[in-house]
C-alpha cells in the first residue's frame, strides 16, 4: 500500500506529511523514513502535530554532546574552591513528659 503524502505546508523543510491514523499503521515505515530520509511530519485533523526525526539528528539539534555536565560546570567555577562553614541553626529542645 503506497499512500501519496503531501507535504507539511507549514514547515519550511517541506517535510513528506503523514496523517495520524497512516503513521499509527504503518509506524514502522515512518521510524524507517525518518532514520533513511530525514524528519517526516505527522498531522492531525489536517494540521501539522508533531515530527518524528532520527536520535542523531535530535541529539545534533539539540547540542547534547556539546553540552558539560552540571558538575563539570561547577567543578570550573571560579568558587570551586571557596571553603565555607553551613550556619547551623541551633533551636531549643522542649522537654517532652514521658
Amino acid at each position: 500500500m503506497t499512500s501519496v503524502r503531501k507535504p507539511c505546508v507549514p514547515m519550511a523543510n517541506n517535510l513528506p506529511a503523514w496523517k495520524l491514523q497512516d503513521a499509527k499503521a504503518r509506524f514502522s515505515a515512518l521510524v524507517r523514513e525518518a532514520r533513511e530520509k530525514g524528519p517526516q511530519c505527522v498531522t492531525l485533523h489536517g494540521k501539522d502535530a508533531v515530527v518524528v526525526l532520527a536520535a542523531e539528528e535530535f541529539a545534533r539539534l539539540v547540542g547534547t554532546a556539546d553540552r558539560p555536565s552540571l558538575h563539570e560546570l561547577l567543578s570550573q567555577s571560579p568558587f570551586a574552591d571557596l571553603d565555607f562553614e553551613p550556619a547551623s541553626v541551633r533551636s531549643p529542645v522542649r522537654e517532652v513528659a514521658l
